[in-house]
């Protein structure tokens, strides 16, 4: 008889690693099957965690108790902390990790995890009874019982991989597909589309003129991503800076119809914020040139990545482009770059808790969503894995507010508005920028993943002490004067640092800091103003937008909203007013009138 689980993951990449953690952490019995134990965490594209507002992302996951940023800060080769030259609102920290080494190391993390199984084989089914899931169907005929599954296939729902004319299907390049899952997916009513992505050539390092492009280096004092990190100080890699050539220009220009995406073969919609090489000099044929870069995959690998080409132009074409960039004449490519595209569900099927509306039970993460990048994939994990195992639990759900967590905008956006191309995030997505920055994370978030029993007792104690740390130094501001002003007045100046005073600090607390109280600590204080006013933003908008509205609400009977709107409400089935005023199409006057209405049945 199979043995029966509270929750099963389906699949094994960034959003199901933090989910079946997650889930696992929580007390309960979980299994992730993965069509390949030894690819866990197989980072298909950029071998890079972080970036803009993608490192505000980790760290968020980070808070609650999730594993990608520890991971990043042990097998990172080169860390940058991005935006520096801006305010901190949008400072956001970057790492080029070691390809191999990372699902190397997810995977001796999630198997130290003594809830969690993993399992290899293909799922080619959801168990489905009186629509909610009890269990996954294997390929072999196998049927695996559970009270939640948690689905997190990436790219491999009817993958279909693109180089040139050729196609071939896949999940990623030289791994099968998820066909089966696929098409039961589809029978099941769900509103679902096809999205499309790629990646670049790979290089061999030994075949590149590296003394011919510009040395990007890290930062010498890496800022790390976990909370738990309190230094890195390994040595570093350098990646370097290159430039498409004119040449490359006229390659592209008179090969383009054997480009996948501009033959008509390609039915995806592809990423507009990450647009292939094709995209850059078609839709942008005034620029003399475009920047790459060249990273390498790992330390002990000559594999080199070139990020800006993603491409799906034929090989012939790929290894002219290379050749015509100075530096790398004699460049030997090692894998072509190729699109891929996959089935996505529209995201509008799910609630705040990554739950399928129409199937209990059931929870959807990562690109299956139609999201774009690793973070993204990871903060859905963390939420899907908390809320299923909330609901077993018999607890209500936990839901990271959109003023409190770049996680909690991307599952609103998401919900409310659906993807209409691969959704990445960006700080521009946020309301309150300055109250959502990479320092105070844990402060944000931390609370919550306690009080679901994620966090554990080393991190809330790390977390405690930082809290106890802050109080102390502010108040040592707050009461300590220098030329007759208190330090406080003096560090809300420009050039003055609370760096300035570490010594004194660490003196006054008896021991070093906690790894980034300080940062916080002076952040809070320059922005003071500011801050104070985001706060009552925050709270206009949570007691305008908090409204609930019940489960099953009937929004065909309300009078004065048009058929569109009732139309557009009922389809994506708002939980508050707030979420309802973001849906497209849905105006002012509409939500008033919403308003209204649920005030009065509310009286009643």
């Amino acid at each position: 008889m199979a043995r029966k689980y509270d929750v099963i993951i389906v699949g094994s990449g960034h959003a199901g690693c933090e989910a079946a953690r997650a889930c696992a952490r929580m007390g309960l019995n979980t299994a992730m099957v993965t069509m390949n134990v030894d690819l866990i965490a197989q980072m298909s594209c950029n071998p890079a965690i972080g970036g803009i507002a993608k490192g505000h992302l980790v760290r968020e996951v980070d808070a609650l108790g999730g594993v990608m940023g520890e991971v990043t800060d042990a097998v990172g080769i080169q860390f940058r902390l991005l935006n520096t030259s801006r305010g901190p609102a949008v400072w956001s920290p970057r790492a080029q990790c070691d390809k191999k080494q990372y699902r190397v190391h997810m995977k001796n993390v999630l198997e130290r995890e003594p809830n969690l199984r993993i399992l290899q084989g293909e799922v080619s089914g959801i168990v489905i009874e009186n629509r909610r899931a009890t269990g996954v169907r294997l390929n072999d005929g196998r049927e695996l019982p559970a009270g939640a599954v948690i689905i997190t296939t990436g790219t491999f729902l009817n993958g279909l991989a693109h180089i040139g004319e050729q196609t071939y299907e896949c999940g990623r390049n030289g791994e099968s597909p998820a066909v089966m899952l696929g098409n039961q997916l589809r029978s099941l009513g769900l509103r679902w589309t096809r999205l499309k992505t790629g990646t670049p050539p790979r290089l061999d390092g030994r075949t590149i003129r590296w003394n011919r492009f510009e040395e990007q280096t890290g930062d010498p004092v890496p800022t790390p991503f976990s909370f738990l990190t309190a230094k890195i100080d390994r040595p570093q890699i350098c990646c370097h800076i290159a430039y498409t050539s004119p040449e490359m220009h006229r390659l592209i220009a008179e090969n383009v119809h054997r480009s996948a995406m501009y033959s008509g073969r390609i039915e995806g919609i592809g990423p507009r914020y990450c647009p292939s090489i094709e995209d850059k000099i078609v839709k942008f044929p005034d620029k003399e040139k475009h920047q790459l870069f060249l990273e390498p995959e790992g330390v002990d690998t000559n594999e080199v990545y070139v990020n800006g080409m993603s491409t799906s132009l034929p090989y012939d074409v790929q290894a002219q482009m290379i050749a015509s960039i100075e530096g790398l004449e004699d460049a030997e490519m090692i894998r072509a770059g190729y699109a891929i595209e996959y089935d996505a569900i529209d995201a509008r099927e799910l609630n705040h808790g990554l739950e399928l509306k129409q199937i209990e039970n059931l929870f959807l993460a990562g690109q299956i969503n139609g999201t774009s990048g690793y973070e993204e994939a990871a903060c859905q994990g963390i939420v899907a894995g908390i809320n299923a195992a909330l609901k077993l639990q018999g607890k209500p759900p936990a839901i990271v507010p959109r003023t409190e967590g770049y996680t909690g905008i991307l599952v609103d956006d998401l919900i409310s508005k659906g993807a209409d191309e691969p959704y990445r995030m960006f700080t521009s997505r946020a309301e309150f920028r300055l109250h959502l920055r990479i320092d105070n994370a844990d402060d944000r978030l931390t609370p919550l993943g306690r009080e679901v029993g994620l966090v554990q007792d080393d991190r809330w104690a790390l977390f405690q002490k930082k809290q106890e740390q802050r109080a102390k130094i502010e108040r040592w501001l707050a009461d300590t004067k220098r030329t007759g002003e208190r330090l406080k007045t003096l560090i809300k100046r420009q050039g003055t640092r609370i760096e300035d005073f570490r010594p004194e600090i660490v003196a006054m607390l008896g021991e070093e800091p906690v790894h980034g109280v300080l940062t916080v600590v002076e952040t809070e204080i320059k922005y003071s103003g500011y801050l104070a006013q985001q706060e009552r933003q925050i709270e206009r908008m949570k007691e305008a937008g908090g409204r609930i509205i019940p489960d099953g609400f009937d929004f065909g009977g309300i009078p004065g909203l048009s058929t569109e709107i009732q139309q557009k409400l009922d389809r994506v089935r708002p939980e508050t007013l707030g979420q309802a005023g973001r849906i497209p199409g849905v105006t002012p006057a509409a939500i008033a009138v919403l308003d209204v209405y649920l005030s009065l049945r509310h009286a009643v």
